[in-house]
């Protein structure tokens, strides 16, 4: 089981004013996992999809803000997908350099995953970071989830990447 962080770290739905932060996020520092940055117009197309479904049950699309000081440390996202045949929700997270190695992170996947178990809509959560992404790896076996094995992975579409397929059941 995840080890709790409930004072580090809440999550806020995301709104139309987290645009500067989607730009952040879309850093090559910080795609370098996942195909290099979106263009300016992808990106807006994101931004638009998120304030979208920030407000449904079909995704749940969060920012990472610190109880201290308020400040906006990234994102955690869930959403769901049909994976290997079966309905699940398939998870992904970004944390601002400045506050990478914190805690911040694990925390955010930790908090997302109550949420997701409280939604009660999916058996399982999967996270599929690239093979070569030590501290996302890090951060599913931290949070619990179980390492399926490599798994080919589109994202985005057109860009195909190795991947670690980890998964962790939400119904105990």
């Amino acid at each position: 089981m995840a080890r709790q962080h409930p004072a580090l770290i809440r999550l806020e739905p995301w709104t139309e004013e987290d645009f500067p932060l989607l730009v952040r996020l879309n850093a090559p520092e910080m795609t370098e996992h996942l195909g290099g940055p979106e263009t300016d117009e992808q990106l807006r197309r994101r931004h638009e999809r998120y304030v979208r479904l920030a407000d449904s049950t079909e995704a749940f699309i969060f920012k990472v803000v610190l109880e201290s000081t308020g400040e906006v440390a990234g994102n955690v996202n869930f959403w769901e997908r049909e994976w290997q045949g079966r309905p699940v929700y398939e998870m992904g997270w970004g944390v601002l350099p400045e506050f990478q190695g914190r805690g911040i992170a694990s925390a955010a996947v930790a908090n997302a995953i109550e949420v997701a178990r409280s939604a009660g809509r999916r058996d399982t959560i999967h996270a599929f970071p690239s093979t070569e992404n030590g501290p996302s790896n890090a951060i599913c076996r931290k949070a619990g989830f179980e390492l399926l094995g490599e798994a080919p992975f589109e994202y985005p579409k057109g860009h195909w990447m190795r991947c670690n397929d980890w998964r962790m059941t939400l119904r105990q």
